[in-house]
């Protein structure tokens, strides 16, 4: 137990030490500005947990890889996500007061409150701190890539951080880095604010839209008034229409076309503890791990990708996870998402000087154990779907407890 609990806190080290590298290495959306200016930033996703047979809210909510792991971001269970966030260069007065009133059918009431967060903390209320430096953790990694029956020639890229010298090391995790990524954050003499928050954190309800008019208004704000067309509304959910194999045969699935998807990736991780190796495959069809990938990408940089071959194209519905990969892992799973069309507002527009700029930012994520073709039989969509199925908890090795403990190896 011992053993394993030093393999999981270096994986967690692994990708905090990651995380920071992508900080760092990604420049603030607003550091070339001339004439600062007010940014507002709204994060809408859509999340399906990818359990069968388990429900959405409290009772089903499964947290994400990225919540394990230290690296935030989705909850993991199933609906509609909102964040908003507001960065003035004006700075606080005495009593900050800033709202965003939102259309009707957003089901969400007049106006949703921004604040901001007591300092030193996050905007969720989390202690905002950062180690000074970290150890090196000690692990051994092997990278797979490519949607393909078999592994292909040169596979699996092989990082043992115990035997790498600084520099192999920091070379190992050099990755893709996507602008606009980072979330907006409190920064020297401007004034920060976020929704949800202390105030106000009430749920997204299945019904929300976003499509109408949006005002953003306070004290430290100018006046934001923009619009969202129902082509930048939520996302449509992931939904896996098929899944057929298992991890010594090979593993299909497929789903369905997200309608305003510009592009797909998908990830999978899963733990030999026999070895006590992570591995990790892509989708990619180069060399790709996909450290900074699931999360929100910059139109610009989805083109890119595709035209790299990283990220699949919005035409993409299926992927082969190759024979073999995870045959010795004792539990995996597959992390999927599909990023959406952002929409970017600039008010007034050149040649004036901008006084605003609204970006919303769009994407739509499941998990789906990777265990689970052979370990449940069929699922909706496939040839042979039984009548009717047991609860996955009746199920030995496919509930979600079970396949995280296999992946994490505690």
């Amino acid at each position: 137990m011992v053993g394993k609990i030093k393999f999981l806190s270096g994986c967690l080290v692994l990708f905090c030490f990651i995380v920071i590298c992508m900080t760092i290495a990604v420049p603030e959306v607003y550091s070339a500005e001339k004439t600062p200016m007010t940014w507002y930033w709204m994060s809408v996703s859509t999340e399906k947990s990818g359990f069968p047979g388990m429900p959405s809210g409290a009772g089903g909510s499964m947290p994400g890889m990225g919540s394990l792991l230290g690296m935030g971001g989705d909850t993991g269970s199933s609906g509609k996500r909102l964040r908003l966030e507001v960065n003035s260069p004006k700075g606080l007065p005495s009593n900050p007061e800033a709202t965003h009133d939102i259309p009707p059918v957003q089901n969400m009431g007049p106006t949703l409150p921004l604040v901001t967060p007591d300092t030193g903390r996050t905007h969720d209320g989390r202690p905002g701190e950062r180690p000074d430096k970290f150890e090196k953790p000690k692990m051994r990694m092997v990278i797979y890539w490519g949607c393909s029956e078999t592994v292909r020639p040169g596979q699996p890229y092989v990082i043992d951080t115990e035997k790498a010298s600084p520099a192999e090391f920091g070379k190992m995790f050099q990755g893709r880095h996507a602008v606009g990524q980072q979330s907006l954050s409190p920064r020297p003499g401007w004034a920060y604010a976020d929704w949800p928050n202390k105030r106000d954190g009430k749920q997204v309800p299945a019904n929300s839209s976003l499509a109408g008019g949006h005002f953003v208004h306070g004290n430290y704000v100018p006046d934001i008034r923009f619009s969202i067309d129902p082509g930048h509304d939520f996302m449509a959910p992931v939904e896996f229409t098929s899944t057929k194999g298992n991890p010594a045969d090979g593993f299909t699935f497929q789903w369905n076309s997200i309608p305003t998807a510009t592009g797909y990736f998908a990830t999978a991780m899963g733990h030999d503890r026999n070895t006590e190796t992570m591995i990790i495959w892509s989708s990619s069809d180069v060399r790709e791990a996909g450290w900074s990938l699931m999360n929100y990408l910059s139109n610009e940089e989805v083109r890119r990708l595709v035209r790299d071959k990283v990220v699949m194209p919005s035409s993409t519905t299926q992927c082969v996870i190759p024979r073999g990969i995870f045959k010795d892992a004792q539990g995996a799973m597959i992390q999927f998402i599909a990023y959406g069309d952002e929409l970017n507002i600039v008010y007034p527009q050149k040649p004036k000087d901008p006084i605003w700029a609204v970006k919303v930012r769009r994407k739509s994520t499941s998990m789906l154990p990777l265990m689970e073709a052979s370990a449940r039989g069929s699922r909706p969509g496939r040839e042979s779907a039984p009548e009717r199925e047991a609860p996955p908890e009746k199920k030995e090795g496919v509930t979600p407890g079970r396949v995280l403990k296999g992946i994490l190896g505690f």
